[in-house]
């Protein structure tokens, strides 16, 4: 039997890794439709756009933790952690490529907070995990 530091026997689609980072991915796209069609139809103003995209970056980041963390076997709070950085540092590519953005503190800044939410999710995650 392969120990490895994640010690999770799934691989392929069924690993935490990528059912971690699909729920993120997904979680935030149906947020963010749902942000824009609020924005749309309503009268909430684009100054309190800050506060909704922190809200669904951390709302998506915990729960995509949580949910590696519930699907790997232990440290719950690594797999949920790394989910974190993965994808701050998926959203540095992606700005640094598309948008040409210059490395800067914030995404660091962005990528701590990310790992410890990432990592809340995973500790929650692997304690609500069947034994």
């Amino acid at each position: 039997m392969k120990t490895t530091i994640f010690h999770s026997n799934r691989t392929g689609l069924n690993s935490p890794w990528i059912i971690g980072q699909s729920v993120i991915w997904s979680s935030v796209l149906i947020l963010s439709l749902g942000t824009a069609v609020i924005l749309r139809y309503t009268d909430l103003q684009t100054s309190s756009l800050s506060w909704i995209t922190f809200l669904i970056n951390a709302s998506s980041i915990f729960t995509g933790g949580l949910i590696s963390g519930k699907r790997t076997e232990r440290n719950g709070w690594i797999m949920g952690g790394i989910q974190g950085i993965l994808y701050t540092l998926i959203l540095m590519i992606i700005g640094f490529l598309a948008f040409d953005t210059a490395l800067r503190v914030e995404p660091l800044v962005f990528g701590i907070c990310s790992f410890g939410l990432g990592a809340l999710g995973g500790m929650i995650g692997i304690n609500l995990a069947k034994k």
